[in-house]
C-alpha cells in the first residue's frame, strides 16, 4: 500500500545540511540543488517559504526543472492571506513595560481573492504540479475570530469566489472548530481539510474517524506531521535533524491505520512530515512506508 497510486509521502520542506548522508550525497549552497536528490527518493514535497514570499518566475522554472514529471508538490498561501491582523512590531529592549500589548490592526487583505489571485498567477507554471494549495491559520483567540462559523462563512465566501481547477485544503489550529459543519462546507466546496497531528490538537485518527464520511466524499486529505514542542526538539537535536529523538511508534501506527482507511474509501492522501515531529522526517517518512508495506 505504500506504493498506492493515490498516496504520497514526503517531507515539510526538504533544504537540510544534516540530510547529507541520509538523503544528500554532498552540501548544496541553494535549497533547489538539493531537489533533483530529494525527488529520487521521495514523491513529493512540502513547500514552507512561500508562506512568506511570492516566489519568482525563475524559482519556479528550477524547481520545475529539477523534479520528475510524476513528481508533485504541496504549498502554503502566503500569511499575507490567511492572518487576520497584521503581525506587531516586535519590542525592543528599550520598550517601556507600561506600554502594554499591541493593539490588533486588521489586515485588509485577510482572505483577500485579489490578493490570492495574484498569488496563483505567480505559479501558474506550477499548477499542475501542486497537490494541494494550504491555507493554514494560526489559533485565533476570540479578539480575531469570533468562533468556528465565522472563519467558515468567509471561507465558504472565499473559495465561492477563487479560480476553481487547482485542489484547496485549509488547516486550521482551533480544535473546536472541527465540527461536522466544517467537514461538510469544505467538502460542498470540493475543499479538503488539512489533519495536523501537533501539540494542542486532538489525535488526528480521533477527528478523521468521526468525519470519515466528509472526507470520503471530498475525494482527498492532506495530513501532516508536525509534532509537540519545537524548542525541545530543536535543543535536543541541536538543529541536526539526522536521528529520532522522540519515536512516536504507537502514534505511526494509528496514522497508518487511518491512511489505509482513506485510501480504501477512494481519498487521494498527501503526507508532510515535518523533522519536528520525531527528529528525522526522512527516518520518519521510512517508518511509516514500512507500516504501509
Amino acid at each position: 500500500m505504500a506504493d498506492h497510486p493515490q498516496l504520497r509521502i514526503g517531507t515539510c520542506s526538504w533544504n537540510y545540511d544534516s540530510w547529507v548522508d541520509l538523503v544528500y550525497s554532498e552540501p548544496r549552497s541553494r535549497a533547489v540543488d538539493y531537489l533533483g536528490e530529494y525527488a529520487a527518493r521521495f514523491d513529493t514535497a512540502e513547500i514552507d517559504s512561500w508562506f512568506y514570499r511570492v516566489p519568482d518566475s525563475a524559482t519556479i522554472a528550477e524547481y520545475l526543472a529539477a523534479v520528475p514529471d510524476g513528481f508533485r508538490f504541496t504549498c502554503k498561501v502566503p500569511q499575507q492571506i490567511t492572518l487576520t491582523h497584521k503581525r506587531p512590531p516586535r519590542r525592543g529592549p528599550s520598550a517601556s513595560p507600561s506600554s502594554g500589548a499591541a493593539r490588533l490592526e486588521a489586515n485588509p487583505d485577510f482572505l483577500s481573492v485579489d490578493r490570492f489571485t495574484e498569488f496563483l498567477a505567480a505559479i501558474e507554471p506550477m499548477l499542475p504540479r501542486i497537490d494541494a494549495i494550504m491555507l493554514e491559520f494560526e489559533y485565533l483567540n476570540r479578539q480575531k475570530m469570533t468562533g468556528g462559523r465565522d472563519l467558515l462563512s468567509r471561507l465558504a465566501a472565499f473559495f465561492g469566489a477563487v479560480p476553481g481547477g487547482p485542489r484547496y485544503a485549509v488547516e486550521p489550529r482551533n480544535p473546536g472548530y472541527l465540527t461536522a459543519e466544517w467537514f461538510d462546507t469544505l467538502c460542498e466546496r470540493g475543499v479538503a481539510h488539512v489533519f495536523s497531528q501537533k501539540i494542542h490538537m486532538p489525535p488526528i485518527w480521533e477527528v478523521y474517524t468521526d468525519r470519515r464520511d466528509a472526507v470520503a466524499r471530498c475525494g482527498h486529505a492532506v495530513i501532516r506531521l508536525l509534532g509537540g514542542d519545537r524548542k525541545e526538539i530543536e535543543r535536543v537535536t541541536g538543529g541536526s535533524w539526522d536521528r529520532i529523538v522522540d519515536p512516536r511508534p504507537e502514534e505511526l501506527d494509528r496514522i497508518a491505520e487511518m491512511v489505509r482507511s482513506m485510501l480504501d474509501d477512494g481519498v487521494s492522501v498527501t503526507v508532510s512530515v515535518n523533522n519536528h515531529y520525531e527528529g528525522s522526517a526522512p527516518r520518519t517518512v521510512e517508518s511509516l512506508r514500512e507500516r504501509l508495506a
